[in-house]
């Protein structure tokens, strides 16, 4: 029986700081209080941070400055029959180069060379040139290599073979945007004496905002455009002042003269021309909405009066002895306790990570963001219109510099990311972090009668932070000590709204005229799991009711079992998570069992939060370029053709997108014994959430509920719980009958060698935080440094 008395007075003793006996082989500790135990030398120094040089050059390290500059100049020679014109002094009729970045190779050719038996891949790079020279402008995707670039050995070719379109072009509905703004601004301007009258404001200091993406109809390229209230503050707050006002124009073709004002949209009232809608407005008993204003309900600033105490300095962890991992920054290569892997970064989807090991063997080859949504819903055509797909904007570019002390603790390690877009290169300083932080929680624990064991809950963290428009998505992929990996999104920011009027069955009116319009986010992801090599098999294990007959049982018994089974090919692929969490799902290698008889495996489950799928079905805006949204995971078969679940392009044709990922699910065999020697199984899994926008929501979404993860953690993979190589943990022995403490294990862990923490790394100087930077590469601007 466990005596309680004796328990809590060790744990008593455990409080006081004091150690009543050491254990065996091991030196006495004294008091941590003590002012011998603490140096207060004020010149301590923590010891240096360790270094590592990555293995083999990373295959996927992003293009340098100088191959950008060369492959620019390359493009733009005559030679090359492009017709291009620098970006700087383009119009609208011009071709130009927009993204330029590498071209991650193939992974038959990256494991070949990862594993000792191949030459390292060629590299080559994406690019994506405009075509605005033509009656219909498009955008096409090339490759070009081999890079750097070699006169007559370097050629450019269509970039057809990653998009089962057949093709990487595109329609660009995009290219007179400029011109559309302004044909916007005369329509605005010949109704501006009923705007200011119904929404406060003209066409001068409002602006107009289109749906995303732009609808057919017919044969014509459909917008609906609503009015929204330019902020009165300094704050980014556009998003929550929409107001109730609405065009519906056909933009089809490139000649202004033959787009057309359609309709106006006005408390919930369908008008067919400007003329239509004065006499409405002039007539006896025309209702008039409220107005949106703007004011201190929209700024991010201190307000209100601050908690008792709430002005002292909070907790903060801090990094006594330097940092416990390594990281070569010049290879993007990182090596944290048994985990070591490779840092890529896309223009499109932001960071990639790459051959990820774990106690020297890989787990993954590919782990990254594929794809974000934004799927709104509403009473008016804005709200109803709009579904962003987030990479077309790219994640890349706004990747921010990162506040430390706030993103990230102020010792992490930061690195640069850097997007060649247009012939610029945008380089957003400090803008990955890396750190170590304590959970809050332990990994494990026990008490006993006669001891207490727990362990340290240590997380190594990567985080970025992208700021799309008006949503921050933190992205964090989460290292645990047990084998797992964590990836988690979490959203803030501000959302955008909805008019109120009207929207009752989509969203809480959460001010004035505001209404927090719902909408889902639906984040996608890639996991190319490669578990003791590239032949592996989907395993699901279910938890079914079962009623059961024994031999020892004089009766039927109403109890449980596991049923095991194998996803056998990609038409079975599509999974939403059992209903009461009652299934299990692994990549497993059925190839090499443990001792045990069981297939070792990593097992992919929910994390925090719910994680979703769309909730619309065959969405009116999407149509077939987001089929990765409709489930919570996929499983398909690797290969060289299918490296990604969408394109940013998609946003420009969901009707005919360059990837459908529904073609994806073909029949072929998922099961290990017909891979051939690289086909491993891929796992897209969504993260996101519901949104249903609460008064909570202003001015910002907090991180709290908005966020979403899920882990892939080691499933039979090892014969034990790896956390138990760790030294930081503890164990306590206790006399069971008196409770006092007998001994105590610390399992060889040491104090911190300087305990007086440098409070100025802590609290740094914020003034020295950067905005993005540019830099043209073409024509090439000589800027030392860059």
């Amino acid at each position: 029986m466990v005596r309680l008395g004796g328990i809590l007075a060790s744990l008593a003793v455990i409080a006081s700081g004091v150690v009543a006996y050491a254990a065996p082989n091991h030196p006495p500790r004294l008091n941590p209080r003590s002012t011998h135990l603490y140096p207060r030398d004020e010149n301590c120094t923590a010891p240096p941070n360790p270094s590592v040089a990555a293995p083999k050059p990373n295959p996927w390290k992003p293009l340098s400055n100088t191959e950008i500059i060369d492959l620019l100049a390359w493009l733009h020679a005559p030679a090359q029959g492009l017709n291009l014109t620098a970006y700087e002094g383009a119009t609208t009729w011009d071709n130009w180069v927009g993204v330029t970045e590498l071209l991650a190779p193939n992974k038959t050719d990256a494991l070949a060379y990862l594993d000792g038996s191949g030459p390292a891949p060629k590299r080559y790079a994406r690019v994506v040139i405009s075509y605005g020279a033509t009656e219909k402008p498009y955008l096409q995707e090339y490759m070009v290599g081999p890079i750097p670039v070699v006169q007559n050995v370097t050629k450019i070719e269509p970039l057809n073979y990653l998009y089962n379109k057949g093709e990487g072009k595109t329609p660009n509905y995009g290219a007179d945007s400029g011109t559309q703004k302004v044909w916007l601004g005369l329509i605005a301007q010949n109704m501006s004496d009923i705007t200011l009258d119904l929404l406060g404001t003209d066409h001068k200091n409002s602006s107009l905002w289109g749906i995303d993406p732009l609808w057919e109809e017919n044969g014509r390229i459909i917008s609906w455009t609503q009015y929204w209230s330019y902020p009165t503050s300094n704050y980014d707050s556009s998003t929550l002042l929409p107001q109730g006002l609405y065009l519906k124009i056909d933009i089809t073709g490139r000649d202004w003269q033959g787009w057309r004002l359609l309709n106006i949209l006005y408390d919930n009232k369908l008008y067919g021309s400007i003329d239509e809608f004065r006499a409405a407005w002039r007539s006896p008993g025309f209702r008039k909405l409220a107005k949106q204003v703007d004011g201190e309900w929209t700024g991010t600033s201190q307000a209100g009066t601050a908690p008792l105490l709430d002005m002292r300095p909070p907790p903060i962890q801090i990094q006594p002895d330097g940092q416990r991992f390594a990281v070569d920054k010049d290879a993007k290569y990182v090596e944290w306790m048994d985990f070591a892997f490779y840092i890529g970064f896309r223009r499109d989807t932001g960071v990639n990570l790459y051959d990820i090991k774990y106690k020297g063997k890989r787990i993954i080859y590919e782990l990254g963001l594929q794809e974000a949504i934004a799927h709104y819903a509403g009473n008016d055509p804005t709200q109803s219109g709009t579904a962003y797909l987030d990479s077309y904007y790219g994640f890349g570019p706004y990747v921010f510099e990162l506040v430390p002390g706030y993103d990230c603790p102020a010792y992490a390690t930061f690195l640069d990311t850097a997007v060649h877009e247009v012939g610029t290169t945008t380089t957003n300083k400090n803008s990955i972090c890396l750190f170590e932080h304590d959970a809050g929680y332990p990994l494990r624990r026990h008490t006993s009668p006669s001891y207490v064991s727990v362990t340290r809950n240590t997380i190594f963290t990567l985080r970025f932070i992208s700021t799309i428009g008006n949503y921050d998505y933190d992205l964090s992929y989460n290292f645990y000590l047990d084998g797992s990996i964590e990836i988690k999104v979490r959203a803030s920011g501000y959302i955008q709204s909805a008019f109120y009027a009207h929207n009752e069955d989509y969203g809480y009116q959460i001010h004035d005229a505001t209404s927090g319009s719902m909408h889902d986010h639906v984040l996608n992801f890639k996991a190319d799991l490669d578990i003791l090599g590239t032949k592996n098999t989907f395993e699901k294990v279910s938890i079914v009711p079962k009623t059961t007959d024994y031999v020892w049982s004089t009766s039927p018994r109403n109890t449980m079992r596991l049923e095991r089974s194998s996803v056998q090919n990609e038409d079975e692929g599509k999974i939403n998570w059992a209903a009461n969490g009652a299934a299990m799902y692994a990549v497993v290698n059925k190839d090499q069992p443990n001792k045990f008889g069981s297939s070792p495996g990593y097992r992919i489950m929910p994390g925090a939060g719910t994680p979703i799928h769309l909730t619309v079905q065959n969405s009116s805006n999407l149509q077939k370029a987001a089929e990765f949204s409709t489930h919570h995971l996929y499983v398909t078969k690797q290969k060289d053709t299918e490296q990604h679940s969408a394109a940013a392009a998609n946003s420009m044709n969901p009707k005919d997108p360059l990837i459908n990922f529904g073609k994806f699910f073909d029949g072929e065999s998922l099961l290990q014994e017909d891979m051939t020697l690289v086909s491993s199984s891929v796992v897209w899994f969504n993260l996101g959430m519901h949104h249903v926008p609460h008064t909570g929501d202003l001015p910002n979404t907090v991180f709290t509920t908005a966020q979403s993860s899920v882990f892939l953690s080691p499933h039979n993979y090892l014969l034990g719980d790896p956390s138990r190589a760790t030294s930081q943990q503890a164990e306590i022995r206790f006399d069971s009958k008196t409770g006092e403490v007998t001994a105590v294990n610390m399992f060889g862990s040491t104090l911190p060698s300087c305990t007086r923490p440098d409070l100025t790394a802590l609290y740094p100087d914020l003034r020295s935080y950067k905005g993005p930077q540019y830099v043209r590469k073409f024509p090439h601007d000589e800027n030392p440094g860059q």
